[in-house]
């Protein structure tokens, strides 16, 4: 292309300084543009007739799908009844909060010499002020920002670090609305369950609260689980909202299809639908148990047992279990004489939860992983599950072997195994680069922060440790995975990011209880199976 512009420069050139030149040539020429000229429409004109096609062919295809969109949006808007009405008020309010918001900052950037930052170029749909909007919008929008922050599978990595400050906050509902839920869903006096509750609640989330209790006649100490009142009529209004609008973005831009909106917002849907029926809560925990009782694996491990008697759909009553979280080192090695040796027993208990059980434990933070007074470890809050493939576990048994040996040829034939990819990928440049990523995971920081009190009484020194989890760090180092895979063509299932995040939690409790321990090496520690190896072979 350069050796032709320079002729045809120099042709150019050559012409003016031959401002005579013979008639000939110049009809020549003239024939010569004629030509291009009609070619140059025939090319536009079949450019033209071929967008024109396909234009026509989606119109069709559209036409086709318009009845079932139709039919979608009638049946959705009837199952999400007059509630919708008061749930789109609320959002204009939000909407034009938010909108204020971002006017107020934008006239404060104008006034300086900088310039409008990107963040206020793309409005209320930059990662900044969505966040915002969807704190304003409540426990449905909360709950969807904490999704897009634990999926960096399937979102943009500026929206999934800007919501990792999407908290589940939110203010205690008065104990005499829970009391009332209590009573509706127990169909019996309160008093006759329970011989007493405690108004101040454990904690209080978005969705749910949590409250002490005894049971009546068995004296047994229990958590009251109640979803809070009207929570699930915004949640079924909100997300059919999304999916509604998601439907319609699908049918007006088919190119979205392929970037299967439809389907992530079905699975964020389903998904949080799942928080709110404490039923499957109930049948994940009680999975769980079984899966400890079949592997013999009681006495090390446990989850806490479900009085059926006293749960519904909106509320669970589980046993109460007292213990530490496995942050807490001063309080762990009061309980027991090896912290290491309990983090194992966590480390193995979780690992076979993978292959032996219905679903595993999907969040393994210090709130929900705990060592009990009696020494065991005890996972509580199974509102957020697992389930992984055989497909994508294989891959993932292989992923980890070879990130223990650092084998990093493996672990690129294991991801490109494990993602979805519509072209070839190179699979050394890729290992090249997953080992500039995971050269730095012990580069990653964790602050001990040790504190000391004296007894004036006995002049004795306590001394606790604590481990602070920056879980920024965390995400940037799987969002670099996450950016380097796309950039081959890469997309992970979601259970992937799942048991990515619960591994970056156990190498953060490995760095306070056990500095000393590789989890993924030490031979006490259960982490593939017997299959490993054969698995191993077809990715070579």
């Amino acid at each position: 292309m350069a050796m032709f512009s320079l002729s045809s420069l120099r042709g150019g050139r050559f012409s003016l300084f031959n401002p005579y030149p013979r008639p000939q040539l110049s009809v020549a020429r003239s024939r010569s543009k004629k030509l291009n000229f009609r070619s140059k429409a025939i090319t536009l004109f079949a450019q033209y007739s071929q967008a024109q096609d396909r234009f026509s062919s989606r119109l069709q295809d559209s036409i086709g799908n318009l009845p079932q969109l139709v039919e979608d949006i009638i049946q959705t808007s009837i199952n999400t009844g007059p509630r919708g009405a008061l749930r789109l008020a609320q959002g204009i309010q939000a909407f034009l909060g938010v909108g204020g918001e971002w006017l107020a900052d934008v006239s404060k950037s104008t006034n300086s010499s900088t310039g409008l930052p990107t963040q206020m170029q793309l409005g209320l749909l930059s990662p900044l002020y969505l966040r915002r909007l969807f704190e304003r919008m409540g426990a449905t929008y909360i709950k969807l920002g904490q999704f897009v922050a634990s999926a960096p599978t399937m979102f943009p990595p500026e929206y999934v670090e800007e919501f990792q400050n999407c908290f589940d906050r939110a203010p205690a509902v008065p104990f005499q609305e829970i009391q009332a839920i209590l009573r509706q869903e127990l169909g019996r006096p309160i008093e006759s369950v329970y011989e007493y509750v405690d108004p101040m609640p454990i904690a209080s989330a978005s969705i749910a609260q949590v409250h002490g209790a005894r049971l009546k006649g068995s004296q047994e100490d229990v958590v009251i689980k109640v979803l809070k009142p009207g929570i699930e009529d915004i949640l079924v209004a909100d997300l059919n909202f999304v999916y509604i609008v998601a439907r319609i973005l699908e049918f007006l831009s088919p190119d979205l299809s392929r970037a299967s909106l439809v389907a992530i917002v079905k699975e964020i849907r389903e998904s949080m639908l799942e928080e709110v029926d404490f039923y499957k809560e109930a049948a994940n925990i009680e999975s769980f148990r079984r899966y400890l009782e079949a592997m013999g694996l009681t006495r090390q491990a446990t989850a806490p047992k479900v009085y059926k008697h006293c749960s519904s759909r909106r509320v669970l009553t589980m046993e109460r279990l007292y213990g530490v979280p496995l942050t807490d080192l001063d309080s762990i090695s009061s309980i027991v004489s090896s912290p290491e040796t309990s983090l194992i027993t966590a480390l193995n208990v979780w690992f076979g939860s993978l292959l032996a059980c219905e679903s595993f434990h999907a969040d393994v933070h210090a709130g929900n992983l705990w060592l009990l007074r009696d020494g065991r470890i005890g996972f509580l809050d199974f509102g957020i599950v697992g389930r992984i493939s055989p497909k994508t576990w294989a891959a993932m048994e292989v992923f980890l072997a070879s990130l223990a040996s650092e084998e990093y040829e493996s672990m690129a034939s294991a991801l490109i195994e494990m993602g979805a990819t519509n072209k070839d990928v190179d699979v050394n440049a890729f290992a090249r680069d997953l080992e500039k990523i995971f050269s730095s995971i012990q580069e990653l920081d964790t602050e001990i922060v040790v504190a000391t009190a004296r007894d004036t009484t006995t002049n004795a020194t306590a001394v606790s440790a604590n481990v602070v989890v920056d879980e920024r760090q965390m995400n940037a180092l799987f969002l670099d995975v996450i950016r380097v895979s796309e950039a081959y063509g890469l997309r992970f299932p979601r259970e992937f990011a799942l048991l990515m995040k619960q591994l970056l939690y156990f190498d953060r409790y490995t760095r306070l209880l056990a500095p000393n321990l590789n989890m993924l090496q030490d031979q006490r520690i259960t982490i593939v199976s017997n299959r490993r190896s054969s698995y191993r072979d077809n990715f070579k």
